[in-house]
C-alpha cells in the first residue's frame, strides 16, 4: 500500500449459496469515500473452494486506471466493464481453487469479478478492507459512498481521517522502532 500505517475500513463475510449467480464486474473502490488510492481489500475463503466454483478473476493493472466508473455492482456494470477490459487488453487472471485461509490481495480500483456456485455447497468468505491512516473522508458523490461513509466511519465527516472505534490502527512503521 506504501502506507506508514494503516486501519481496518471493516470487514465483512460474503456467502454465495448453491446456484447462485456471478458478482458481475466492478471496483471496490466505487463504495468508499477517500481521496486515495492506499486501500486493499483481502479475500479470503472459510471453507475450501474448488476449481468448480473458483476464485475471483482480476483485470491485471487495471487498478492503475483508476476510478473507471461510477456503476455499482449490476448486469450493467458486467457488460459496461467487460468491454472495456477487452478495449485495453488487460489480462484475466484468477486463482481457481483456493484451501480455508488462503488469500488474494487487491487494489480498491482493480476490476475484478466472481463466478458462479454451481455447486451443492455455500462459499463462505471473509472480506477485510484495509486503508491508510492518513486518507481523508471526501464528500460522498454517489448514494454508494453515501452508504458506506454512514456504515462504515461512525459519525465521521469529510475532511477527517478514519479514526472511529470502527477504524482500529493495526498497523504503523512506528511500532518497528
Amino acid at each position: 500500500m506504501g502506507a506508514k500505517a494503516v486501519r481496518l475500513y471493516y470487514d465483512q463475510a460474503l456467502f454465495k449459496e448453491p446456484g447462485g449467480g456471478r458478482t458481475p464486474w466492478h471496483q471496490d473502490q466505487i463504495y468508499w469515500p477517500f481521496n486515495t488510492d492506499k486501500m486493499i481489500t483481502m479475500w479470503m475463503p472459510l471453507v475450501p473452494i474448488s476449481e468448480e466454483v473458483g476464485s475471483m478473476t482480476f483485470a491485471s493493472e487495471s487498478q492503475k486506471m483508476g476510478y473507471i466508473s461510477k456503476l455499482v455492482i449490476s448486469d450493467e456494470s458486467d457488460r459496461t466493464l467487460a468491454g472495456y477490459i477487452e478495449r485495453k487488453g488487460f489480462e484475466k487472471v484468477t486463482y481457481g481453487a483456493m484451501e480455508a485461509g488462503d488469500a488474494t490481495f487487491h487494489s480498491g480500483w482493480t476490476l475484478h469479478n466472481a463466478p458462479s456456485n454451481p455447486t451443492d455447497q455455500m462459499r463462505k468468505v471473509m472480506t477485510v478492507i484495509y486503508v491508510a491512516d492518513d486518507a481523508v473522508i471526501v464528500e460522498p458523490d454517489s448514494n454508494a459512498r453515501r452508504s458506506d461513509l454512514e456504515a462504515c466511519l461512525s459519525g465521521q465527516k469529510p475532511g477527517e481521517t478514519p479514526s472511529s472505534p470502527l477504524n482500529p490502527l493495526l498497523y504503523s512503521e512506528d511500532w518497528e522502532r
